[in-house]
């Protein structure tokens, strides 16, 4: 419907345009800035670990952001009202637990990915099941978020979204594989600018305009209840707001213990006190963040209801900010809009292609396909990978455009489910327990993944009704990796004590660091 109405009332301005081709040569100019710096895989994966603690926070925003960020939560707030972010506001909560247990194992010693310390600490089948689940969990990614920013921006183009699709993600590949994490994190520090001067923009126009101003927005919103943030009944089939909280907890305690693009940046700090200023640092402004943007999708909301158009009452939800851009953004500033809502997804995707490539390098080529090659090599391999990782993006992408959004989302959702469901559970047996060991956790995880199986089929109702549990969806992971934690634990009573040395592998044996 969207496409229907731009086409016929608003074309895409020459001035919008560009701008968003300065923003794209600066990100350009960026990656070429970077690759002439980049010599060895320490620098091409850690900027020789010597990133401030601002930069690195700011950098953790830009990643953990994308368009659903700038036009998802919108569209939630314009559409419902504010629960959806529920789950984004426990991440204080997790961030503390990260500062002071899971920042210091990951930067001891040389390590450079998160499964080094499954390796170190249980032995080679954890380490690899963790490398491959997340390698092939970001390729999933990938192509999701890439098809994902596409839609909004073929709307706001015109555009054929399959050649928004090549378009976006040559130029993203481009100064990834260029500049490596030097390049990823300086380019995400300006876009998570960038796509906070857009909604900053959007809301003063917004405001400037109403009547009543921000109070406004306040009293015809809370009128409207869409300022609440759900029920308050603890009923775990429902989302309500103990079963979001409870949903977001279990989300960010995978993410700070276990994911490379979180990780990556820890270790990249140049000191443990500057990993822990990042990730204090990104807490705080996630929070505001999230916050802020639902409170622009509630303020489009309201500016609707004060100066009614008949075209957004045939809008979906998700179509309404988009539209209010090019329709009431002057022209030039709706290009710096659109340039935030490409920075929301850049600073994710140019993530994910750096940590593959990252993983692949430190985790599979150098211990077991091609040890003992000299660095030259694995750097040459490094940039490989990304390509062929940039390659899987595109392609997965174009294929997501063309399947059905539910089909997509429920396939996508039962791989995430099958080789995403134990890492949680492996990273923390590791952190706060000695007595497991790797014969332990390989016990665990294959019982796991077989329960993850099953729940994945029976709550994705691919099996008959008379052998499926009836669980909603929401609660497979912490099942699977209750069932991992349980077992894991259950053969490592019957196991003598575990022989490997753990001196700085558990809370019980943690070293002091600098």
């Amino acid at each position: 419907m969207l496409s229907v109405l731009l086409a016929n009332s608003v074309h895409f301005r020459p001035l919008d345009l560009a701008v968003i081709v300065v923003y794209l040569t600066l990100m350009a100019g960026m990656g070429i800035w970077f690759s002439r710096r980049n010599q060895s895989t320490e620098h091409y994966f850690l900027g020789e670990r010597n990133f401030p603690g601002w930069a690195i926070g700011l950098s953790m925003l830009g990643t953990s952001i994308s368009s659903v960020t700038f036009l998802a939560f919108p569209a939630a707030a314009f559409a419902l009202d504010w629960r959806q972010l529920i789950s984004n506001l426990t991440l204080p909560f997790v961030a503390v637990l990260a500062i002071i247990v899971f920042i210091p194992f990951f930067r001891r010693g040389n390590t450079t990915s998160a499964f080094e310390y499954l390796g170190d600490r249980y032995g080679t089948v954890p380490r690899l099941y963790g490398t491959l689940s997340f390698i092939l969990l970001q390729l999933i990614r990938l192509g999701k978020v890439l098809f994902l920013v596409s839609i909004p921006v073929s709307l706001l183009t015109g555009w054929d979204i399959r050649l928004v699709i090549v378009g976006v993600g040559i130029f993203i590949s481009f100064y990834t594989i260029a500049g490596g994490i030097e390049a990823v994190i300086w380019t995400d520090v300006i876009q998570t600018i960038v796509l906070w001067l857009g909604g900053i923009l959007c809301f003063t126009i917004i405001v400037t305009r109403l009547p009543g101003g921000l109070a406004q927005v306040f009293e015809v919103g809370s009128a409207q209840g869409k300022f609440g943030i759900g029920s308050f009944d603890f009923n775990l089939t429902e989302r309500t707001f103990w079963t979001v909280s409870l949903l977001g907890l279990l989300n960010w305690l995978t993410i700070y213990s276990s994911d490379q693009n979180v990780v990556q940046r820890f270790i990249a700090a140049r000191s443990l006190r500057e990993a822990r200023k990042a990730t204090t640092i990104y807490s705080v402004l996630a929070v505001l963040t999230w916050s802020f943007f639902f409170l622009v999708g509630t303020c489009v909301f309201v500016f609707y209801r004060v100066f009614p158009e008949s075209a957004v009452a045939n809008l979906q939800a998700d179509e309404v900010f988009p539209w209010f851009i090019l329709t009431q953004v002057p022209a030039g500033l709706a290009g710096l809009v659109i340039s935030g809502v490409l920075a929301a997804a850049m600073s994710s995707l140019d993530s994910s292609i750096n940590s593959i490539a990252t993983v692949t390098t430190v985790d599979l080529l150098k211990p077991w396909l091609a040890p003992g090659r000299n660095d030259r090599f694995y750097l040459r391999f490094a940039r490989l990978i990304a390509v062929l990782a940039s390659a899987v993006m595109i392609g997965g992408a174009v294929f997501f455009s063309s399947v059905e959004k539910e089909s997509m989302n429920d396939l996508s959702w039962i791989i995430a489910s099958v080789f995403g469901g134990c890492l949680l559970g492996l990273f923390m047996l590791g952190f706060f327990t000695r007595r497991v060991d790797n014969t332990a956790a390989v016990i665990g995880l294959l019982g796991a993944i077989l329960v993850n199986l099953y729940l994945g089929l029976s709550t994705g109702g691919w099996l008959p009704e008379q052998w499926s549990l009836n669980m909603h969806s929401y609660w497979v992971g912490l099942f699977v990796n209750l069932a991992f934690i349980s077992l894991a634990l259950l053969i490592s009573l019957f196991r003598r004590p575990n022989p490997r040395d753990l001196t700085g592998l558990t809370i019980w044996t943690q070293e002091q660091q600098p």
